[in-house]
């Protein structure tokens, strides 16, 4: 190597170095500084008489009298950090401070040998963690890693149909959870939860007649959501009622909150039996026909197929009428599947069959459609249709389905003249 060649790598390395403790340098800038150091000095102790010995055996002169500093991070970073200064089991100092930090300690010589700090990190959405360290110890930087909650709120499904509402929360986890009556509403929390940017999106978006909002608030460790009922619910004095079950093939549990009358919705039940009487057959067959195929072609076969299949829901009886209703007013009084099955709604056998199958057969969308259409004021018929049979899509989505679906169906009523 040549002393030019020489020359130049010494520059280059040199002005690496420099790059480096400049980025150290603005990265430090960075980190927020508190000051920890108690009031009181630590007693006096042999450790006074031979510090400046032990000192150049354990880090240099001024291993003992120069101040502590120690720097804090975590991962992610942004957490909240409680510090306690402990001095034989007594709290001697507290500070809050939020990650990155720099504290500054008292010099090893004013601590005692059991003087310690304990650092407190939070951080939402994940789960808490505490770390003791001496303060006559050597570590300068420490690093928390956090780690995600175990459990995690992935998806929201709302429903409300024939004067009742009901909120599913999908977990990964079975939920441990509290429900709290409160002025106006309820709040529920779920212990040890997070959640996910798609679930708190689906609650912002609630709303029907008994729901006036709903929102979550990630409090720590615990997940907070609250519900606030309309006026209408709130002088109904509607109930809650809880109900859990798990789906197998997601790998998801379910919680099922639902809003129910005093009543138990007996008037919702005659004004729903009265609005399928109303139904006749040319209003789900011929151009209605294209408006259930192009819903079935942009909607997702397993989404329609959780939202449809009896599961014990407050709906299935409806949904279930609705199919018995479909079969008296089609031809044979026989429904039809995709692939061509019949089933004859008027044998209970058959009609459970039809039920458990009920996203494949023809024309079951549109005469949820128009029932829908009988009971709910026009601003709410297709909030309360997407409950019914696609919960799962958001309201953005699904009025763009609905939007292509009756475009076709008018197109169809065109051209029949």
């Amino acid at each position: 190597m040549t002393a030019r060649q020489l020359l130049l790598r010494l520059t280059a390395l040199s002005l690496a170095a420099a790059i480096l403790v400049a980025t150290a340098a603005i990265a430090e800038d960075e980190f927020e500084t508190v000051e920890l150091i108690p009031e009181d000095k630590a007693g006096f102790t042999a450790t006074h008489v031979f510090a400046p010995i032990t000192g150049l055996f354990r880090g240099g002169p001024g291993f003992w009298y120069d101040q502590r500093r120690l720097k804090i991070e975590t991962t992610p970073p942004g957490a909240a950090l409680d510090l306690f200064y402990v001095r034989k089991n007594f709290q001697k100092g507290y500070e809050q401070a939020d990650s990155p930090v720099i504290v500054l300690l008292p010099s090893r010589i004013d601590a005692g040998d059991r003087d310690s700090i304990t650092i407190r990190a939070f951080l939402d959405g994940y789960k808490q963690r505490e770390i003791s360290i001496r303060v006559r110890g050597k570590e300068e930087e420490i690093l928390i890693e956090l780690e995600p909650l175990a459990n995690t709120l992935v998806a929201v499904t709302h429903l409300y149909f024939a004067g009742r509402a009901s909120l599913t929360f999908l977990t990964k986890e079975a939920l441990t959870f509290r429900v709290q009556h409160r002025e106006g509403g309820y709040s529920i929390i779920f212990i040890e939860t997070g959640t996910s940017d798609e679930a708190t999106a689906a609650l912002s978006v609630v709303n029907d007649a008994l729901v006036e909002r709903v929102w979550s608030q990630q409090l720590g460790e615990d997940l907070v959501v609250r519900i606030e009922l309309t006026p209408e619910a709130i002088a109904r004095r509607v109930d809650l009622r809880q109900q859990q079950s798990h789906d197998p093939i997601r790998r998801l549990h379910s919680f099922t909150l639902n809003v129910i009358p005093p009543d138990g919705g007996a008037e919702a039940v005659r004004r729903t039996r009265s609005a399928l009487a109303r139904i006749t057959g040319h209003q789900v067959s011929s151009c209605a026909t294209r408006y259930d195929g192009d819903l079935h072609e942009h909607i997702e076969a397993s989404v329609l197929a959780r939202a449809l299949t009896p599961k014990g829901s407050f709906v299935d009886p409806y949904l279930r009428a609705a199919m018995k209703r479909l079969g008296e007013i089609s031809p044979g009084g026989q429904v039809v599947l995709g692939d061509g099955t019949r089933f004859r709604t008027s044998i209970p056998l058959e009609l459970s069959a039809a039920s458990s199958q009920a996203s494949e057969v023809r024309g079951y969308l549109a005469i949820l459609r128009q029932l829908v259409n009988e009971l709910e004021p026009a601003a709410n018929q297709r909030n309360t249709l997407r409950g019914l049979i696609a919960p799962e899509v958001t309201p953005a989505d699904f009025d763009a389905i609905i939007d292509g679906a009756e475009a076709a169906e008018r197109l169809c009523l065109t051209n029949a003249g």
